[in-house]
């Protein structure tokens, strides 16, 4: 795992000491080497954390005659059989590192070499023959890719972080960004907080010509649940025997390592079965890491207890656990983290992430997790709330309002996790129009309260609501079935958005590389491959994977009730952070700056305090925004 930046057709006098400072600031996803790459028109550098062929790897590297270099970021996992191939066809290889697979792939395939990796990547070749450079980005986005784009300048990195290391990109807010942020606890590729900066997109590719300055960028691969790629006559067993072997094959290709491993193991479904998986394929103890929080609320540790337990039970290489209870209320990590993301993203189980990436880094630097799962196998709550709200659709609108809608609003506001949380959201899915239906149920942030607090500078702007960002996709999506088109919605979105990025940041801020077994490709076109029926059955969630792996997992922990990796940030707010959260909320930028006005944040700092309505999400995510609002100042005053 490792960081890249790239300075092309740049005018600065001073692109070596840039390049350098762009590295140097993502020091941490590749503390054991660096290297750099300068001529004419480009600027590469690279950093390393070293996993396979760990003297041979550094970067930027070349083919043999020199006219192709290539910076790279991820692993591929089947760079051995593509090694196989190309030396078969008369290629010679100097490492064992699957960079160089890839700069071959390139010399024979072109930029189609990309749909041949099977990993997760980020990472930019020069062909210095044709002029031209090509970046490209894994199917689900695991690995990030920024880039500034002005007449015939490019300049990119994996971190927002680097980028900023270059004063002449303007730091002008994008509004819409910061807007969409609010509902979504992220910002929607392709945009960034700023509005001359971008994202690379999951599955894309981008060719840069370093003469005429233009570029292009496309997709190179897309999720297909249409009833076209449905495997119509595969039966439940049969499909529960190929998701097994599939998920098998693709724990296995991640075991591939030069340095120690392990996996995150949580007490839920899916990082339960990657876990036994490893344990069926190792020929030692695997290494398992879970954190415990002192609020039993979000205190999963009993659950993988038991689990540790149950492996272990005539097991001829028993679990090595580790476990430790951390102290997530350092708020001095807060603002670590919120430079490390280097825009406003508020998911707040960022932090118990980074510390369990922190701890786990301490034995390992690689470790294997379960993310992916829910939205490959309909494992969310919400898309059987999607399903039974439809059920109510017969009736018009107005009178589902009255209905369901009313007595929503008369609840009061006591937070998603409560038993009066979740009976509000369903009865907002019932009243809304079905379209809305699901920005409704993922918003943390509504369009009413957002404008409730808005100060005079985004008076002017014209905001396009965040449902918007959702409607674009999910009209697109190919699938039929709604809850099945919220799925591949959230593939395109919410998954990339949150669940990656904070995989990524997290593990990359401690230097661990996260590696995630379902977020393979093949088992992704599996499962879309699906009938939603072997997903989804009655109120039986991830249906099928449960059913593929009953012989491994207990029923206590298949049919246990989805706790998430959250954090209590409702007794926080009341508690220990509250008089930091004023402070900043109250006399910080977000005021002083007329983003928002004094009066209606003294308001819903009031009524959380007092118990009246939980305000957690809204108030963490302004929280996030003013940290990195200050920060930002702090960086241009320096």
């Amino acid at each position: 795992m490792c960081g890249i930046a790239g300075i092309i057709n740049s005018s600065d006098s001073r692109v070596e000491e840039l390049i350098h400072n762009m590295t140097d600031a993502i020091r941490h996803r590749g503390p054991n080497d660096s290297g750099y790459f300068i001529d004419e028109n480009v600027a590469l550098g690279h950093r390393r954390l070293s996993i396979i062929d760990l003297k041979n790897g550094h970067q930027p590297m070349f083919n043999a005659d020199k006219t192709i270099a290539i910076v790279f970021n991820g692993e591929i996992y089947n760079h051995n059989e593509l090694r196989s191939e190309l030396e078969h066809n008369g290629c010679t290889f100097k490492t064992r590192c699957d960079t160089e697979v890839i700069i071959y792939l390139y010399e024979k395939y072109g930029k189609a070499c990309v749909e041949k990796l099977n990993g997760m990547f980020a990472f930019c070749i020069y062909d210095l023959r044709q002029g031209k450079l090509l970046l490209a980005r894994d199917r689900m986005g695991q690995k990030p890719l920024f880039y500034y784009h002005k007449e015939k300048e490019l300049i990119f990195c994996s971190e927002l972080k680097g980028l900023k290391q270059n004063s002449n990109i303007a730091r002008e807010y994008n509004y819409q960004s910061i807007h969409d942020y609010l509902s979504l606890q992220y910002i929607p590729s392709p945009h960034t907080v700023y509005r001359n900066v971008f994202k690379l997109p999951p599955g894309n590719l981008l060719e840069f010509d370093i003469t005429e300055g233009t570029m292009k960028v496309e997709s190179y691969w897309n999720v297909d649940f249409s009833p076209a790629a449905k495997t119509t006559k595969l039966t439940f067993d049969d499909a529960k025997k190929q998701l097994r072997e599939l998920l098998t094959k693709s724990v296995k290709r991640r075991l591939m390592s030069d340095v120690p491993y392990g996996v995150f193991l949580s007490g839920g479904l899916d990082s339960s079965i990657i876990t036994g998986i490893m344990m069926e394929l190792c020929d030692h103890p695997v290494k398992a890491f879970t954190i415990g929080f002192s609020e039993a609320k979000y205190d999963e540790r009993a659950y993988a207890e038991k689990l540790v337990q149950h492996f272990n039970v005539g097991s001829k290489y028993p679990l090595e656990y580790h476990v430790k209870v951390v102290n997530a209320q350092d708020f001095d990590i807060v603002k670590k983290l919120v430079r490390h993301c280097g825009e406003p993203y508020s998911d707040a189980s960022i932090l118990p992430t980074y510390f369990l990436s922190e701890f786990t880094n301490k034995h390992v630097r690689v470790a294997l997790s379960g993310d992916g799962a829910d939205e490959l196998f309909a494992g969310y709550e919400r898309y059987l709330l999607m399903r039974y709200s439809q059920c109510f659709d017969f009736m018009p609108v107005f009178l589902r309002k009255i209905l369901f809608g009313l007595p929503a609003n008369l609840i009061p506001n006591k937070g998603d996790r409560s038993f009066v949380g979740r009976l509000q959201r369903t009865l907002r899915s019932v009243a809304s129009f079905s379209d809305e239906r699901y920005i409704n149920i993922i918003s943390r942030f509504n369009e009413i309260l957002k404008s409730n607090l808005y100060g005079e500078r985004f008076a002017n702007f014209k905001f396009c609501p965040s449902y918007d960002v959702i409607s674009s996709v999910y009209n697109s999506a190919s699938a039929e079935h709604e809850v099945e088109k919220i799925m591949e919605t959230d593939l395109k979105t919410y998954l990339p958005g949150d669940i990656l990025t904070k995989i990524d940041i997290a593990s990359m801020a401690c230097s661990l590389e996260v590696r995630s077994p379902f977020m393979d490709h093949e088992v992704v076109e599996f499962a879309a491959s699906l009938p939603l029926k072997f997903k989804q059955r009655r109120v039986s969630r991830k249906h099928i994977l449960k059913h593929a792996f009953a012989d491994m997992i207990p029923s206590e922990i298949q049919n246990r009730s989805k706790k998430g990796f959250g954090v209590p940030l409702h007794t926080w707010f009341r508690g220990p952070w509250r008089e930091q959260l004023q402070e900043h909320l109250l006399e910080g930028k977000l005021v002083k700056d007329d983003f928002f006005r004094k009066d209606a944040m003294e308001k819903l700092l009031s009524d959380h305090s007092a118990g009246k309505s939980d305000h957690s999400y809204p108030l963490w995510s302004l929280l996030v925004l003013e940290l990195f609002l200050e920060q930002e100042a702090n960086d241009i005053e320096q």
